[in-house]
């Protein structure tokens, strides 16, 4: 049986990034759960996290070049934990706690500079609080923390402990 390597765990960390994606895709186009503005950012930051990883894995880089990637998947991925997590408080806020709705993403970019729109989403608002799935008891974003906090974790044991290439290919 071949060892597992480098290229092979960032592949398939981007694979599990693109499932992830894809989930998304199927939750709002098949069972009509449209995303809120968090929803759209933890999105960006998961396919941050496959595009790095994927690149990782095209490039299969030497040590420097793999502590680039490592560093830059943590980001992305951290980014990614970070607004889920946000967005599984907001959703534990007591009804008269929660922000007032704002206005649609669609509308704050067509109207307001990016960073301004970045700021807003970032402290969310009232649509943001809605729970309209779960599974197993559990929001999306809570499995997204879940989910990209595990793929994080496999990202730091393949880049420190697997080695670039199997012995055979020496």
């Amino acid at each position: 049986m071949p060892r597992l390597t480098r290229r092979t765990g960032n592949a398939l960390t981007a694979l599990a990034c693109f499932g992830l994606l894809a989930f998304a895709l199927y939750s709002q186009y098949v069972l009509e759960l449209y995303p809120c503005p968090l929803c759209i950012f933890q999105r960006i930051a998961v396919a941050g996290l496959g595009l790095v990883t994927l690149i990782a894995a095209l490039h299969n880089p030497a040590r420097v070049g793999t502590i680039v990637y490592t560093v830059l998947a943590l980001a992305t991925g951290g980014l990614g934990v970070g607004i889920a997590a946000r967005h599984v408080w907001l959703q534990n806020l007591p009804p008269d706690q929660v922000p007032a709705c704002g206005a649609g993403l669609d509308y704050m970019l067509d109207t307001l500079p990016l960073t301004s729109v970045v700021r807003q989403v970032l402290t969310a608002s009232g649509e943001c609080a809605e729970v309209s799935w779960r599974l197993l008891g559990l929001t999306m974003p809570t499995w997204v923390v879940i989910a990209v906090s595990a793929l994080l974790l496999w990202v730091l044991v393949v880049n420190t402990r697997l080695p670039r290439r199997t012995a055979s290919a020496l």
